[in-house]
């Protein structure tokens, strides 16, 4: 008996070509966070955010036991 192949499925087609463009995306996302923590821009804004909170959790004094 011969050998058929199937001929892959338009559905399956379609779920590789969107598979490809969100690894694309992903990448440049991951390309541009290394580039701006390479600029130092991730440090900059980590220390604006640190400067934006309080220090600490008042709470947490109370909920401490020794």
């Amino acid at each position: 008996m011969g050998e058929k192949t199937n001929p892959p499925k338009k559905d399956e087609a379609e779920r590789k070509e969107r598979l490809a463009e969100a690894l694309r995306a992903n990448l440049q996302k991951r390309k541009a966070q290394t580039r701006s923590r390479r600029a130092g821009d991730a440090d900059k804004q980590r220390a604006r955010d640190a400067d934006r909170r309080s220090e600490g959790l008042p709470a947490a004094g109370k909920m401490h036991k020794d």
